[in-house]
């Protein structure tokens, strides 16, 4: 006879560093920012769908969102940039949805991301739930990043890309002109680049 563990599904994922992460109630002391980084960096952006040999993945466009909020708000705390480049952490575990595939999900799916996300940022030194300021200015520079990587990789047209992302605006011509030049890196690259910001952001 199966024993009731036998029985139960399994709600956990073992990561590369050895951690066994429980998804349906995530510790802090289970995340390690070496498998967020490892798991962002293999995560494709607009499920694949982006010119290039390799695939844009969640690490970069974590990457770009941080930089612009930097640019939005040059005197912001550095926690606050540490924040926005955690801001798709949970995406490590539970991969890049599109957004219309979330808008179809009940809020189930919402609450369980929110619930990784508020792990990783305890487990990083953030407040589970940033300020609603400052979650404001990381989803501006989300959808700012959002119009580059719509209308340079994934095939949007400019207007199209306004009407779902909104025109970006508030930049400065330098990071607006490195935006326009988006290109997709290799995993292994991406994922260092992430570590290195990470460990600049994170003293």
């Amino acid at each position: 006879m199966a024993s009731l563990g036998e029985n139960k599904a399994r709600a956990w994922q073992r990561m590369l560093s050895g951690r066994r992460l429980d998804l349906l109630d995530p510790s802090p002391l289970d995340i390690e920012i070496t498998d967020i980084a490892h798991g962002l960096a293999r995560v494709a952006r607009w499920n694949g769908q982006t010119h290039g040999e390799h695939a844009f993945s969640v690490a970069e466009h974590s990457m770009i969102v941080e930089e612009i909020v930097a640019a939005l708000n040059p005197d912001i705390d550095r926690r606050w940039r540490l924040a926005a480049l955690l801001h798709d952490g949970a995406e490590y575990v539970i991969g890049d949805l599109i957004s219309p595939f979330k808008a179809a999900l009940s809020f189930d799916y919402k609450e369980f991301e929110n619930r990784l996300l508020a792990a990783i940022h305890i487990r990083f030194g953030l407040p589970p739930k940033p300020p609603q300021k400052i979650e404001a200015l990381i989803k501006r520079a989300d959808r700012i990043a959002a119009f580059y990587e719509a209308t340079r990789l994934a095939g949007f047209e400019v207007d199209e890309a306004k009407r779902y992302f909104g025109a970006p605006r508030g930049l400065d011509s330098k990071l607006a002109n490195k935006l326009t030049k988006l290109k997709p890196l290799p995993a292994g690259e991406a994922q260092a680049r992430f570590l290195k910001r990470f460990s600049k952001l994170h003293l």
